[in-house]
């Protein structure tokens, strides 16, 4: 899988890019058929810090989750829950269609 880590308006300390990577690295527990995620850190306005974490999957699909607070490690935390919210659903209508009841 690869990782993606780019910083806007902001620089990326190693801290960060490592904590983004070591979070985003158990998405695939969710939903196996991710091959690239990419995470990129805005800090644009205000001292908020935008964090948006784009994963993308085979067959086309893409999941998209973004957050903005005040600290960037809880703008990650938020972004990877949403993401796995989104992921463990897709899976679970993906694992419905395949087996039809009756």
């Amino acid at each position: 899988m690869d990782f993606i880590i780019t910083g806007r308006h902001i620089d990326v300390t190693e801290a960060i890019k490592s904590y983004a990577q070591e979070k985003t690295s158990k998405l695939p527990r969710y939903y196996s058929l991710i091959n690239q995620v990419s995470v990129i850190i805005d800090g644009k306005e205000h001292s908020d810090i935008n964090v948006e974490i784009i994963a993308r999957g085979e067959h086309n699909k893409v999941f998209v989750a973004e957050e903005t607070s005040e600290d960037a490690y809880k703008s990650i935390d938020i972004a990877v829950h949403k993401l796995e919210r989104q992921l463990r659903r897709i899976k679970s209508k993906e694992r419905n269609n395949k087996h039809p009841a009756g």
